[in-house]
């Protein structure tokens, strides 16, 4: 999928439920890669595929991308670059993700975490201790961290320059966004998180009070000054 994918397992099981998973992590990038000329994307793409034959995932991965369309006013959207062609990977990690843990559940693992280029989906608790604890980094300082999260059962989705650059746009200006640094989303479901996330960050500074409707999704977002906006419930962790 182009990015680190790092497991944590706190239960007992077997191997080859992570040989599984990181099966299904291929599988992935195998139809959803952009990059991949065989991908079912790259075909849809050149018109080789109409959406109707895809693989039932692309096909709910495609719909569910309208939606998010619809629901953050265009500023989540997988056709921004062209209205022929659609790139919906800022839906497909965090979706893929949330399948990988419910594969992982389904053998019986409940203690667990997933981070795929720092977005992560944690269940149960870092056993033997009582809950996870995760770091998220500052946008400006690889070396510092911007805030602490402490949960048993979340997902978190950071969108800002981190890893890949400037990758980021305003869809309805196709310019790069100002007024945040960075957008962390708290909630369950990780592919919404992530959604939230981006299109909070393209929006510029007015994402950050857009974020405060997005209940049960609480967020984060990191102002060019430093300053940090926060939703009431986003989980910091508590001061020890």
């Amino acid at each position: 999928m182009g990015m680190p994918i790092v497991v944590d397992v706190r239960d007992a099981g077997p191997d080859e439920t992570l040989e599984e998973l990181f099966d299904w992590f291929r599988e992935v990038d195998a139809r959803f890669s952009t990059y991949k000329d065989d991908s079912e994307i790259s075909r849809l793409n050149r018109g080789e595929l109409a959406v109707r034959d895809c693989h039932p995932d692309v096909r709910w991965v495609l719909a569910r991308c309208d939606e998010l369309r619809e629901e953050t006013g265009g500023f989540f959207d997988a056709r921004y670059a062209s209205l022929t062609a659609v790139d919906p990977s800022g839906l497909v990690k965090g979706w893929s993700v949330d399948r990988g843990g419910e594969l992982l559940e389904a053998q019986g693992m409940r203690n667990y975490s997933i981070n795929a280029g720092g977005d992560i989906r944690m269940r149960g608790a870092a056993l033997p201790e009582p809950v996870w604890r995760t770091g998220i980094q500052h946008p400006q300082e690889l070396d510092r961290i911007a805030a602490i999260v402490e949960a048993n059962d979340l997902a978190l989705a950071t969108s800002g320059t981190y890893i890949r650059g400037e990758h980021i746009v305003d869809p309805h200006s196709g310019k790069a966004p100002s007024g945040l640094l960075s957008v962390t989303i708290a909630g369950q479901d990780l592919a919404t998180a992530d959604a939230y996330a981006t299109a909070a960050y393209a929006m510029g500074e007015p994402g950050a009070q857009w974020t405060a409707q997005l209940l049960p999704y609480e967020a984060l977002s990191i102002l060019p000054d430093g300053t940090s906006l926060s939703t009431p419930g986003f989980p910091f962790a508590s001061l020890q």
